[in-house]
């Protein structure tokens, strides 16, 4: 296998052109299977940022959506779709070299981008801007209007699909979009503008910058930016929240948490292990929906945990360019020392480690998917975003239940069991936006899937027609009457 690992050197675009970043010395983005520069990195001036925070408010159009408009966006669009077919593979492995997931599941990912793009086009032609209210023969309409120019920061474990989509909503709403992707993963997000600026936007629709946090800081509370799309840590995701309070932007914050996994008294012990692997490992388990803190009876713990045990054990662990390989590395090292200290924390709490994947001779940053099992649930609330599960006994689905609602994760939640409309029953009682019953997959469970972000998980959520559900605004405007009631 090909492990080149230089990538392009990230550039902004700004005012519709494309504009070199400012690097800091000695400093670069490296390749978790090596440690070996990738990139420098990259950052924007505060100038450049006020520059493309102009470019978006001059750009914005707050009529548009009419018929004709929405349609040749929407051709715009399908051409931004075969441009990212064209380029899947390259898109795979910048994902693969930024993320660390292996390339035969980034390779997945970037094949379903172009799908994800052509559906939100679709949206574009089908869905009406402006409809009738009834209203008595009178002429009242609801208009869904774009908010206003759209800052959108994205997060280093999913670098090509949630740009790609997020961007793509904002923009068929008609919201200028100022793109900010993680500083520890710019490369993917670079590959997926390039594509939609090669089909042809309108000027100002798409904007690019990259850098840390204080440049997301700069947009995020700015007051020229109506809209704010973040997918990320919590601590970030309050600190946007309190600067959007100033002007009450409109928010969607997925902020993610330790996902609760219920273990039924009927469970099947294989279809458990089964699942709660493919969740723990797919993306490295470097997802904000994946499993974290799994519930099951005293009986189950122990065949459940040997199960798992010996899964992990016959996994595939190693460079995430290799197409055999089942798990890569860990995207970058300062989240490797985040996750080797939440394990060292389950340790302190009196769980047994269970690491038994054999690691690569590489100097990359490599973990054993992990099991840690035996600490007190109540004390276990921290998310832990990789290949890491705790596992803990309880007496009943009950207390189950009791457990994962007092630190809800609000996102995402698992049940297992046999009876399925009773683990469908206990699943409709989790604080979380989506419960999977016996799996754990990314796609969505049906085709109008929609989930709210409860608790301490973020605010809004995200499902079918996001363009208008989370980018646009409703205004009524219409002929009032004297015969109303009040």
């Amino acid at each position: 296998m090909n492990h080149e690992t230089t990538l392009p050197q990230p550039v902004n675009y700004i005012a519709d052109e494309w504009t070199e970043c400012t690097t800091a010395d000695a400093a670069w983005n490296l390749d978790p299977n090596t440690r070996t520069p990738v990139h420098r990195t990259v950052s924007t001036t505060p100038e450049d940022i006020d520059r493309a925070l102009r470019h978006a408010e001059q750009s914005y159009d707050p009529r548009f959506g009419h018929e004709a408009e929405r349609r040749e966006r929407a051709d715009v669009l399908d051409r931004v779709a075969d441009l990212l077919e064209a380029r899947s593979e390259d898109i795979a492995r910048a994902d693969a070299l930024t993320s660390g997931t292996p390339i035969a599941v980034t390779r997945l990912v970037a094949a379903f981008l172009p799908h994800r793009i052509r559906s939100t086009a679709a949206d574009l032609r089908t869905i009406p801007r402006i409809t009738a209210l009834d209203a008595g023969g009178r002429d009242v309409r609801l208009h869904k209007v774009p908010w206003g120019p759209a800052a959108i920061l994205t997060p280093w474990n999913g670098p090509s699909f949630i740009p790609a989509a997020k961007v793509v909503s904002a923009i068929a709403a008609g919201c200028p979009v100022i793109l900010k992707p993680s500083e520890h993963a710019p490369a993917s997000a670079q590959v997926v503008v390039e594509c939609f600026v090669e089909a042809g936007l309108p000027a100002g629709a798409l904007q690019l910058v990259h850098g840390a946090g204080d440049v997301g800081a700069r947009l995020t509370s700015d007051l020229r930016v109506k809209v704010v799309s973040f997918t990320g840590g919590p601590g970030a995701g309050r600190a946007i929240a309190r600067a959007a309070a100033e002007d009450f932007k409109v928010l969607q914050l997925e902020l993610g948490g330790n996902n609760p996994v219920i273990v039924l008294d009927d469970a099947d012990v294989d279809v458990t292990a089964d699942g709660i692997l493919d969740g723990m490992t797919k993306l490295n388990g470097q997802w904000c929906e994946g499993p974290g803190k799994v519930l099951a009876p005293s009986a189950l713990v122990g065949p459940l945990v040997d199960a798992l045990t010996e899964r992990i054990s016959k996994l595939v662990v190693g460079h995430s360019l290799d197409d055999d390989v089942q798990v890569g590395p860990i995207s970058n090292e300062p989240h490797l020392r985040t996750l080797q200290s939440r394990i060292e924390g389950l340790r302190d709490l009196g769980a047994t480690i269970h690491q038994p994947a054999q690691l690569p001779d590489l100097e990359g940053l490599f973990l054993s998917p992990t099991v840690a099992a035996g600490a007190g649930p109540a004390r276990v609330t921290a998310e832990l975003f990789g290949p890491v599960i705790s596992v803990h006994d309880v007496d009943s689905a009950e207390e189950a239940l009791h457990i994962a609602n007092a630190n809800p994760s609000g996102l995402d939640a698992y049940v297992f069991g046999t009876d399925t409309d009773r683990a469908i029953e206990v699943g409709s009682c989790i604080v979380a936006g989506e419960v999977r019953v016996n799996g754990a997959k990314v796609a969505d469970l049906g085709d109008d899937s929609a989930q709210s972000f409860w608790g301490p998980s973020g605010i809004g959520g995200h499902g079918p027609a996001e363009s208008v559900r989370v980018f646009c605004g409703d205004r009524v405007v219409g002929v009032d009457s004297p015969d109303l009631p009040l």
